[in-house]
């Protein structure tokens, strides 16, 4: 073999490697884009709304098979068909993603609370579904770290919904803005979230910015934890990582 003949048959196993590349590039593309759309998404919890259940620098995958697929299943929600595919309802209780109503593009996480035709209210802090109080219990304190001002309490509460699921929920301050609501009716295909961190959580309580959200806005439930970094802390610095890191939080499930 010439040493021309050489070079050439270089220059084509190169050609040929980068072509496998390419294929294999796509195809992984193609792989992680459809399992994003159709099974699992992770996010990660930027505020304190969902606290006690969710901290910030909690990261989580939602399952997006579990309510059926709308376009906001999908990638920047491509206006594709409207409704959903596949429908379910979520159970009341569920920790849900869901786009904003007011822009179908900012992802929010809350609890569902009410189902289509329930009446819901606030009164003196206490949550009230259709014309019932909801369980509440005072348990334990949560203990909060406030940058600048260290550890604080607050009030903490076991709160069960009428379908007997359970949960934790905060009240920060006496008599909050929204701790006496009027009655919202949830209408046909719609549902009525909130926060577990009653008194700073943007919800459905805000009929001006979140309001009833659509059955298409769900994006899927949140089902588990699989990383928890201190928010306290720069994950740039990873040699304080060892310590940063919430292990008790690792791969727990959300309740």
């Amino acid at each position: 073999m010439t040493a021309h003949e050489k070079t050439q048959g270089g220059k084509a196993q190169a050609k040929n490697a980068l072509r496998e590349n390419v294929k294999t590039f796509i195809w992984a593309a193609i792989i992680a884009v459809l399992i994003r759309s159709l099974l699992f998404q992770p996010f990660n919890i930027p505020s304190s709304s969902m606290k006690p259940t969710l901290l910030i620098g909690d990261f989580l995958f939602v399952t997006k098979f579990s309510y059926g697929y709308s376009r906001h299943s999908f990638p920047f929600s491509p206006n594709l068909f409207s409704g959903r595919m596949m429908a379910d309802g979520p159970e009341r209780g569920d920790v849900v993603v869901f786009k904003l109503p007011a822009d179908n593009r900012t992802d929010f996480i809350k609890r569902v609370i009410g189902l289509p035709g329930d009446s819901v209210q606030m009164r003196d802090g206490a949550l009230w579904i259709n014309g019932a109080p909801v369980d509440r219990e005072e348990v334990a304190a949560f203990v909060d770290y406030v940058p600048g001002f260290g550890d604080r309490e607050i009030r903490q509460y076991r709160e069960t919904l009428p379908n007997g699921v359970s949960y934790f929920t905060l009240d920060q301050i006496e008599d909050g803005p929204a701790d006496n609501t009027g009655i919202f009716t949830v209408p046909p295909g719609h549902y009525f979230m909130m926060g577990d961190n009653r008194d700073n959580s943007s919800d459905s309580r805000i009929s001006s910015y979140v309001g009833y959200v659509p059955h298409e806005n769900l994006v899927g439930p949140a089902r588990i934890l699989f990383f928890s970094f201190d928010d306290r802390y720069s994950m740039l610095e990873f040699w304080r990582w060892p310590v940063a890191i919430r292990y008790s939080r690792l791969l727990a499930s959300v309740n």
